[in-house]
């Protein structure tokens, strides 16, 4: 009787996770960020791009806007005075201020090697080389979008629950 009783407590807990606040907020943050990308781009080059869909950089940041709905989602549920909070805080700061530095950078220093090997003549060796990714980080204006719509989601997901569980 007992292992039945441990079985079904376990079963549970593996499905308690479909009911995770923070995570189920970083999620859906981090899906209307990318959705929000294919439709900025669309604006931007007037063609369709499905690779935003999964893709890093651009308006708004997904990555900015994951950490930050997850913090502001532990925040919310178990208190701004926590432990598990201030982890989250510091997380989404170092997320935060990598996608405008290190990786903006980098994506920076892409395109001007890019540019380089295109303007080697055709017998060198890195002539046929693939071209490197440009596009890695992100401009302050889209992570401060991506916290923005990070807090925005986590804040709306919590007065749902809110709502629905009174």
């Amino acid at each position: 009787m007992e292992v039945t009783t441990t079985t079904t407590s376990s079963t549970h807990h593996y499905f308690s996770i479909f009911t995770n606040y923070p995570l189920i907020s970083a999620f859906t943050a981090f899906t209307i960020a990318q959705f929000i990308k294919l439709f900025t781009s669309w604006y931007r080059e007037r063609r369709w791009d499905l690779k935003q869909l999964l893709g890093s950089g651009g308006m708004p940041s997904s990555h900015s806007s994951t950490v930050t709905a997850l913090a502001v989602a532990i925040g919310l549920q178990e208190g701004f005075g926590g432990s598990h909070f201030a982890i989250a805080l510091i997380l989404a700061s170092v997320v935060m201020y990598d996608a405008t530095g290190v990786r903006l950078h980098a994506g920076r220093q892409a395109e001007v090697l890019n540019q380089i090997v295109f303007e080697l003549p055709a017998e060198h060796p890195l002539a046929e080389s693939r071209p490197l990714r440009e596009l890695l980080g992100h401009t302050p204006p889209q992570v401060i979008a991506g916290g923005m719509l990070g807090s925005v989601t986590a804040v709306s997901g919590y007065l749902f629950t809110r709502i629905a569980t009174s």
